[in-house]
């Protein structure tokens, strides 16, 4: 997680992300006692990341994702502005998780309702991201790398990606993403809700 630094500007997508994390908890009548009971993550770190004064990390939001039942693609689109049809590339919400290596680009334009969403995401040379459990149980997947070597693993069986290679799959446990680089890894994943 990253601090917020006192009188810093605070990133619109954060400060969002925040509040919509704090209204989840509150929509399902919830203390954070409770919340930290069912993700695992400690009540001071969620009352911090409610309150916007830590930018969460990729596994913290992977986590209140699956108590939540949504995705992080759903999530996020929740703290766009209006839905639209077409969202230009300079346009599309883009999350870093700097201590991961992690970046992430909501590619498809935020639309309530849909099932499938695209996502771009980047890893740099040996990072590591690991999801005790998907959002949503059942989900598909599409990873299609486009630039570097990914290694994912589902079900604990690991597959090694190459650029142009496109693995697709329903998720039902624990998955990770590993950049196997010397150089970064750029890969798409299509998300399927059931």
């Amino acid at each position: 997680m990253r601090e917020v630094e006192d009188g810093g500007e605070r990133d619109p997508v954060d400060v969002r992300l925040a509040e919509r994390l704090a209204e989840l908890r509150a929509d399902r009548g919830w203390s954070l006692d409770e919340l930290a009971r069912r993700s695992g993550v400690s009540r001071s770190t969620l009352s911090r990341a409610e309150r916007g004064e830590i930018s969460p990390t990729t596994s913290l939001l992977g986590k209140l994702c699956a108590v939540h039942g949504r995705t992080l693609s759903q999530l996020l689109s929740e703290v766009e502005a209006a839905p639209a049809q077409l969202v230009r590339a300079a346009d599309q919400t883009v999350w870093t998780d700097a201590a991961a290596g992690f970046v992430r680009r909501s590619v498809s334009p935020p639309y309530a309702g849909l099932r499938a969403d695209v996502v771009e995401s980047r890893l740099a040379a040996g990072a590591d991201i690991a999801y005790e459990a998907p959002p949503v149980p059942g989900m598909e997947q599409h990873v299609w790398v486009l630039d570097g070597t990914v290694e994912f693993t589902a079900a604990g069986t690991a597959h090694e990606l190459r650029a142009g290679d496109c693995l697709r799959l329903r998720l039902w446990g624990p998955t990770r993403f590993r950049c196997l680089g010397p150089d970064g890894a750029r890969y798409a994943v299509v998300v399927v809700l059931p």
